[in-house]
């Protein structure tokens, strides 16, 4: 069919050695055999086997597979050479990469690649990162193709979801083949990956303005003022000598001396002055002054009331009785005391002479 194409040689295989031949593309589909989409390999006529066998083509069989209209090109192997005669069966994501519509013609030419020593790829998704072991994955997929070529995208297929890889690199060149070699792989970043955002560092709060209005600003941003702290008299836990159980102590609040603050102790001349009128306003104490409440710390209630007994028994210049002194205890008392006790060595002496 295509034979003119070629000088005229029967079969349209040129001589020199070199197998090369156009046929029209279908996809593998139409062979009803799906398993061979996972792979790079097509379905040649036997025509092209019969021809390769007396080119003595070296083994494996790789042919460089050209789209001459949209100048697109790859590589691939052969799986079977079933096909019908002018037909050639090839995975369908190929035919997506050489731009190809079925019955398309496209051009196969046997080649030769050194074998890969590294390749470089690029996921499509982010979703490819998330798979378990994609090294061992991406393994396992390359054992059904024989060579890589630099610009294809090829399919994944991994626990029922499809990813697709980009070739961005490969060496020794362009083109590799990946049959029973050590080849280094190495993974760019997907190409929906997308770098964290940095947050960027607070700003502190502005200062306020000179003006009119920055008294209240300043006023406003201000914290509060801590309480002044103060002096709390007679704040702990009252005790007896006696072991009875004190009353309930009350503390008063007392503020600490020096502080200018609102509320604290008044100090200069306005407080003196104050003072020196409350003072004589008055016959003995402040007007208006609460009186101070004594405190209860060892007993000072009861020492409080005995001291104003003695002074107001001295101060009405002797009128008041005076006080009768406690009387001693009896003698009798003290001769029972003295009786009950036990005494050593109180009875009478014997001697053994007799």
């Amino acid at each position: 069919m295509f034979g003119g194409m070629f000088g005229g040689f029967p079969g349209g295989f040129p001589g020199g050695g070199r197998f090369e031949a156009s046929y029209r593309c279908y996809p593998v589909s139409f062979l009803d055999k799906p398993e061979a989409e996972r792979g790079d390999k097509v379905f040649l006529p036997p025509s092209a086997l019969d021809r390769l066998a007396q080119l003595h083509i070296d083994y494996p069989m790789l042919f460089q597979v050209d789209n001459r209209r949209d100048g697109r090109s790859t590589h691939c192997g052969v799986l079977e050479f079933v096909a019908d005669e002018g037909m050639v069966y090839m995975p369908y994501w190929m035919m997506e990469n050489l731009l190809l519509q079925e019955g398309d013609v496209v051009t196969l030419r046997s080649a030769t690649l050194p074998k890969g020593t590294f390749v470089k790829l690029q996921p499509h998704s982010s979703d490819f990162l998330d798979i378990t072991n994609p090294r061992a994955v991406l393994e396992t997929t390359l054992r059904s193709f024989s060579c890589l070529t630099v610009g294809d995208t090829i399919p994944i297929n991994y626990n029922n979801k499809r990813y697709f890889i980009d070739i961005i690199e490969a060496k020794p060149n362009d083109a590799i083949s990946v049959i029973e070699t050590d080849c280094n792989v190495d993974f760019a970043p997907p190409l929906d990956y997308k770098e964290p955002e940095r947050q960027p560092a607070q700003q502190p709060a502005p200062m306020a303005a000179d003006g009119p209005g920055a008294a209240g600003t300043a006023a406003a941003v201000e914290p509060a003022q801590p309480e002044e702290p103060k002096f709390l008299a007679f704040a702990g836990a009252a005790r007896r000598l006696d072991g009875k159980p004190a009353s309930e102590s009350r503390p008063i609040a007392i503020p600490l001396p020096g502080s200018g603050r609102p509320g604290g102790a008044a100090s200069g001349p306005a407080s003196a002055a104050g003072s020196v009128g409350s003072a004589a306003g008055g016959d003995g104490s402040a007007a208006g002054s609460a009186p101070k409440r004594p405190g209860k710390v060892f007993g000072g209630n009861r020492l409080q009331a005995k001291l104003a007994e003695k002074a107001g028994g001295s101060g009405a210049g002797g009128d008041a009785p005076p006080r009768p002194p406690p009387a001693p205890k009896k003698e009798e008392e003290e001769k029972k005391e003295d009786d009950s006790k036990f005494k050593a060595f109180s009875g009478k002496g014997y001697s053994l002479k007799g």
